[in-house]
């Protein structure tokens, strides 16, 4: 299922800076970045139980926020985009 993960963490500290990076690692892990917070990931549902408790265990509740839209597998006929696409289409394989 195609999952989009959006995130504000608050970076006015030198612990909140290394959250973020941490978090947008673990993203990056698992799908691609569209936006600077926010990431399309395509998961099954044990990824996503996984990869949702890395990003609660890296984050502050009290000052940082996650955000996950479960678009399901139809996915395609949800999301419109317009403008310059960033990379590969998590659905997408890439060779290196």
């Amino acid at each position: 299922m195609l999952v989009l993960i959006t995130y504000d963490v608050n970076t006015e500290t030198a612990a909140g800076r290394g959250r973020l990076r941490k978090v947008a690692k673990q993203c990056v892990n698992y799908g691609r970045r569209v936006q600077n917070s926010v990431f399309e990931c395509i998961l099954d549902n044990a990824q996503c139980v996984m990869l949702k408790a890395k990003l609660s265990d890296i984050i502050d509740e009290d000052v940082d926020s996650l955000r996950f839209y479960y678009l399901g597998n139809n996915y395609k006929t949800k999301v419109e985009h317009i403008g310059v696409d960033r990379g590969v289409a998590a659905d997408q394989t890439l060779i290196m």
